[in-house]
């Protein structure tokens, strides 16, 4: 009887310790599957933010990594918050071509609209898109460059094309097409795109030194 208790104990043990190494593997399995999916999704943003950086900038118009050379910068006025906002610097032959802003518009219809501004050295606007909004679907989302050309309509233009008076939408005088049923969510966006040229304007040589001016910061 002993012997037979002793069997069935040395089962249970073995049995446990299988379950245990077999929990131990699980759970390095998930994470090693976590891990790749994580690294899958940084790597797919990543590749996804660069190719709506150079929709903004053409890439043949810089040769330094894009991507990486950035500053922070802070000026909740005029970027629309108070976190720190990216700005993207591009250089070619070790010259300044452009930067690519990441301002807020924070009175979108349905909340903030995230945006990408690019401005060459000379002040104009080489393009810019909208990169995350809550606008209302068949309506403000035609900010989107995906569902209509609305925002091609910002590019070549500075702070002197159009007079400052009139960037705003036409319905409050001013150049810009406002959208079929929407006024309020472009309204936002060419305020924050006026916005984004009027700091640009004001920080233009602390944003292309060299090395870096990590402490622009107005507020």
């Amino acid at each position: 009887m002993g012997a037979e208790r002793e069997r069935i104990a040395g089962a249970m043990a073995a049995a446990a310790g299988a379950l245990a190494v077999f929990a131990a593997v699980g759970v390095g399995l998930v994470a090693l599957t976590e891990d790749a999916t994580r690294q899958r999704i940084a790597a797919n943003e990543k590749a996804f933010l660069l190719r709506t950086l150079n929709d903004v900038l053409p890439a043949d118009r810089y040769d330094n990594d894009l991507f990486n050379d950035t500053v922070e910068v802070k000026d909740p006025e005029l970027l629309g918050t108070q976190e720190p906002v990216t700005v993207y610097r591009a250089f070619r032959d070790s010259k300044p071509v452009a930067v690519i802003i990441t301002p807020v518009a924070p009175d979108g219809y349905s909340g903030v609209i995230r945006l990408l501004v690019g401005i060459d050295v000379g002040g104009n606007i080489t393009g810019v898109r909208v990169t995350a909004h809550r606008e209302t679907p068949g309506l403000g989302d035609a900010i989107e460059a995906e569902r209509s050309d609305w925002t091609l309509g910002f590019d070549g233009r500075s702070l002197g094309d159009p007079p400052m008076a009139r960037w705003s939408v036409k319905r409050d005088g001013g150049e810009f097409d406002q959208l079929t049923g929407a006024t309020v969510t472009p309204r936002a966006v060419v305020k924050a795109v006026r916005n984004a040229l009027i700091y640009f304007d004001a920080n233009r040589q602390s944003l292309f030194a060299h090395p870096p001016d990590l402490d622009i910061d107005p507020s």
